[in-house]
């Protein structure tokens, strides 16, 4: 099985893509690759078996709602603007499951920084599906959302700081591959300890790997049908040690 890992940015600089193949008794990151551009990652995807990207694949669907009726000055239906209502729409259903799972709020594809590379991501899931690779936003077909950070702290990992310090990713690197020593990075260690992006993008791959295998929160029935429209972060079930 081959799992690949992106974690996407606005723009080709700043996005990663990792591919992980595993056998029975070990799993070898095979490609980790910076500068990543659309055409690769679709290329990826036609020979990988899962595919996992680090941003939201689609929008609140309150938000959406929002927007269309905002846009027509004819319409009756204005929102009150309160706090209450801001913090519903800015939020879909994976959002309010991560936060209770995790305690912590993913960032808000609507009124954060993330919107940017959300709208990347919109035109990268056009190429997939034009490419033949039918798009599942809940995850059940070949592309999954991914969130790294979260599925590191479900595995027990102390993610601190790891973001934004070497010493820490490299403390952080260390830990994970006691954990499973059947992970082989080869070559491609310095470049995680040095890149945050490589690192994630890795991350990214090991945590496709649980949903490859079922080993993760699927969305709940009652919130398919808009998990399919909003997107839904896999989180992973377990430990990593399960994943091989």
């Amino acid at each position: 099985m081959l799992t690949a890992g992106v974690d996407l940015a606005a723009e080709p600089k700043g996005t990663a893509l990792a591919i992980i193949e595993w056998k029975e008794t070990a799993a070898t990151l095979v490609d980790l690759q910076l500068g990543v551009t659309d055409e690769t990652i679709v290329e990826a995807a036609g020979v990988v078996d899962k595919l996992g990207i680090d941003c939201a694949l689609g929008w609140p669907i309150e938000f959406i709602e929002f927007l269309n009726n905002h846009a027509n000055l004819g319409s009756t239906s204005f929102p009150d603007g309160g706090m209450d209502w801001r913090r519903r729409t800015s939020f879909r259903e994976s959002d309010r499951h991560v936060r209770e799972v995790t305690g912590k709020w993913p960032l808000s594809v609507s009124t954060d920084r993330l919107g940017l590379t959300a709208m990347r991501c919109a035109g990268l899931q056009g190429r997939l599906q034009q490419s033949g690779i039918e798009i599942d936003r809940s995850g059940s077909g070949k592309i999954v959302e991914i969130y790294p950070g979260a599925s590191l702290r479900l595995w027990g990992f102390d993610t601190t700081g790891y973001r934004a310090n070497e010493d820490a990713r490299a403390e952080l690197l260390t830990a994970i591959e006691h954990s499973v020593p059947w992970l082989n990075l080869g070559s491609h260690r310095e470049l995680m300890i040095r890149s945050t992006d490589a690192f994630d993008a890795v991350i990214a791959s090991l945590a496709t790997r649980a949903v490859a295998i079922n080993r993760y929160l699927s969305p709940p029935k009652e919130f398919l049908d808009i998990a399919k429209v909003e997107g839904w972060i896999a989180l992973p079930k377990g430990s990593l040690e399960d994943l091989n």
